[in-house]
């Protein structure tokens, strides 16, 4: 089998050739370091890679399989990290200049699960500076591009893992979620991001423990795949007080669930947010292909509140309490976005923080009774179709301007709001031949059926051309136009320095 056959692999073929020994751990791993040489260059998905370390465990992978012995079910898998979550001893940067020579003394325990049983990380993947916004780029590592288009955006702010995966250099990527950034450059890319419930995987170094606006999640090119990750890498940790106990088999084996008798419910707007025409032509194409394979789909109103103040306040202390004051004693070390966040956390009051929890506890009790209606809510993600990487964020949606960089992304930060499940299935192209990924929501710690349902419909897509995943060319594929490293400012420290860095704290767009 070609390296190219290889690497188009799902995560499970590649694991069922580990235990047939038709495959080993260490020529996989060759094809993948193979794969990331010749396209990384031209992507900048990838930023810290530990090659040397990742051959050696590959070949005692290769023992252990061949001895019928394998350390966990992803034994010998390589995987991709973001580069907000703590890996141990290796780069950790955050795409942040005051983070540039961080080398974590232990693994983020999500990471830590997925090496017990077995994965290799064997690199970082790109974010924005400390995760803030939709387009992977910042100071120390320089943007990533779109494997469709490396002009264009890859989406954020787990746009590296994206990349990696939509262009096969990798079979697992890690994400985070605070208001799309697992679901936003999932869909750009062409690839399966889920937003779980803030239950399921802990996250003990979630700036404010009490506060589920963000979370830690699985992306991969299937939703088998998928749930293989997300079965290992769920769990409890006593510092995370949301997270909860759960059977280790959770999502092992998903319930049946055929389209026929799914109520669905859609909206192309999510109570109004801006969405270019094209995109909403793009949607209601696919939910024409979608209405005659359920027992109903309806629109339904998806305007349960003062989402975008709620979020915006939500946000801004979750950026405050992790920024606030590394901003004031070391402004230097933050870029405008950054700094733009806390400073609008600091013009806010209690009484503006007590609203937001009030009036997100509202927003989750009318979405409560929106499921009872419905199994599962379609709508689009992205607002857009993916744009130069050169531009921050989109200025301007159906006419409308952005007030603040992130606005743009109100399709995923406003299902962030009631904590349930959500995720973006690959659906296709759009009208400019980029990707159109669609979003679902489920029920609140419904995450098992709405994966059922996320299942189904992927096997429906995969029947129909217009709705299949696709898939860039990548022999094709030309580098960006423009010098994708163009604005680093900082390179990063790539050995471990005597002194050590501040500690890093996760958020996300």
């Amino acid at each position: 089998m070609s390296g190219a056959a290889l690497m188009a692999l799902s995560a499970r073929q590649v694991l069922e050739r580990f235990a047939e020994c038709s495959l080993t751990p260490s020529e996989y791993l060759t094809a993948c370091l193979e794969r990331i040489s010749q396209v990384n260059p031209k992507l900048n998905a990838l930023t810290a890679i530990d090659a040397e370390a990742a051959i050696k465990e590959a070949a005692l992978a290769t023992d252990r399989w061949q001895a019928g012995a394998p350390r966990g079910p992803l034994d010998g898998l390589p995987i991709g990290v973001k580069d907000l979550q703590d890996t141990k001893g290796l780069l950790t940067t955050h795409g942040s200049p005051r983070m540039r020579a961080y080398f974590p003394s232990q693994d983020l325990p999500m990471v830590a699960r997925l090496r017990d049983a077995g994965a290799i990380v064997l690199a970082k993947t790109n974010v924005p500076e400390c995760g803030a916004g939709g387009n992977s780029r910042n100071p120390v590592w320089g943007a990533t591009a779109n494997p469709f288009d490396a002009d264009l955006i890859a989406g954020g702010s787990s746009g590296g893992s994206a990349a990696a995966l939509a262009a096969e250099l990798l079979p697992m990527c890690t994400g985070s979620d605070t208001g799309g950034s697992l679901r936003l450059p999932a869909a750009l890319c062409g690839i399966v991001g889920f937003r779980p419930s803030v239950d399921v995987i802990a996250h003990p170094t979630r700036p404010l423990g009490w506060s589920g606006i963000s979370v830690l999640g699985p992306m991969t090119r299937t939703v088998d795949d998928l749930t293989l990750m997300l079965s290992l890498a769920q769990g409890f940790d006593l510092d995370d007080p949301l997270s909860a106990r759960a059977p280790q088999d959770r999502f092992a084996t998903l319930p049946r669930q055929d389209l026929s008798p799914l109520r669905v419910g859609y909206s192309e707007d999510f109570g109004g947010a801006p969405v270019d025409p094209d995109i909403r032509e793009t949607f209601r194409n696919r939910i024409q292909k979608i209405t005659p394979h359920v027992a109903e789909c309806r629109p339904v109103d998806l305007n349960l509140g003062e989402m975008d103040r709620c979020f915006d306040i939500l946000r801004a202390e979750s950026f405050l309490s992790a920024f606030g004051e590394g901003v004031k004693s070391e402004p230097e070390n933050f870029g405008a976005d950054i700094q733009a966040n806390v400073d609008l956390g600091r013009s806010m009051s209690l009484a503006d923080r007590a609203w937001a929890h009030a009036e997100q506890t509202r927003i989750l009790r009318r979405f409560n009774a929106l499921m009872q209606e419905c199994d599962v809510i379609l709508l689009p993600t992205a607002p857009v179709s993916p744009f130069p990487w050169t531009q921050g964020h989109a200025t301007e949606v159906e006419g409308q301007s952005m007030d603040i960089y992130y606005r743009w992304l109100a399709l995923t930060y406003r299902g962030s709001l009631s904590g349930g499940p959500s995720i973006t299935l690959p659906c296709g192209r759009d009208s400019r031949g980029m990707p159109f990924g669609l979003q679902m929501l489920g029920a609140v710690r419904g995450d098992e059926a709405m994966l059922a349902a996320a299942k189904s419909l992927e096997t429906l897509f995969s029947q129909d051309p217009d709705m299949a995943r696709p898939r860039p060319d990548m022999a094709s594929l030309a580098p960006s136009a423009t010098d994708l490293r163009s604005i680093v400012t900082h390179p990063p420290i790539l050995h471990s320095p005597a002194r050590s860095e501040p500690t890093p704290i996760e958020t996300a767009v």
